[in-house]
């Protein structure tokens, strides 16, 4: 059996927080990656149509045209094609800081994606939309962008959903 395009790790609940780590492994270089992590005329292909300044303090700003979703938030932390980290929010809501890392791994990259969601929300959601978000890129790095993958979220959410339950 080979091994599934994005490792999901299960979901660590602390105080107040759930965290969710998915990282892939993918067959290109990590400044191609940071490409389509930052430039907007990948962003609109995998995650929502949008613009993202590339330095500490610069804006992230994203509309979701189906669901209305826009969000409004700054970098938090940058190593250009290494680290971004800016918060999943819009203006007035909760934190929800999402870190990207991309490393040299071969001739290609590994991308990993922290999430960090306040308990109160349904963090099985969050991250589940997540993965099939990273589905999203990764076909979009390989030129055949995909519609949002319905099938991997709900399959991920009810894994995420049975994590929460049993911790």
């Amino acid at each position: 059996m080979s091994e599934p395009l994005i490792k999901c790790e299960p979901l660590i609940q602390s105080t107040g927080r759930v965290t969710g780590v998915m990282a892939m492994r993918l067959d290109h270089p990590p400044s191609t990656v940071w490409s389509v992590l930052t430039e907007p005329r990948h962003l609109a292909n995998w995650l929502a149509p949008g613009d993202i300044e590339p330095r500490v303090g610069g804006a992230v700003k994203l509309a979701f045209e189906q669901s209305g979703v826009v969000i409004d938030s700054l970098i938090a932390a940058l190593i250009p094609e290494r680290v971004l980290e800016y918060s999943w929010s819009g203006a007035g809501e909760p934190r929800r800081p999402i870190v990207w890392s991309v490393e040299p791994n071969g001739d290609g990259a590994l991308l990993t994606l922290t999430v960090d969601i306040p308990d109160t929300e349904d963090a099985a959601r969050g991250c589940a939309g997540w993965t099939a978000h990273l589905e999203m890129l990764a076909a979009t790095l390989e030129g055949v962008p995909i519609k949002f993958p319905f099938e991997t979220f709900k399959a991920q959410r009810e894994i995420y959903r049975a994590q929460l339950a049993a911790s």
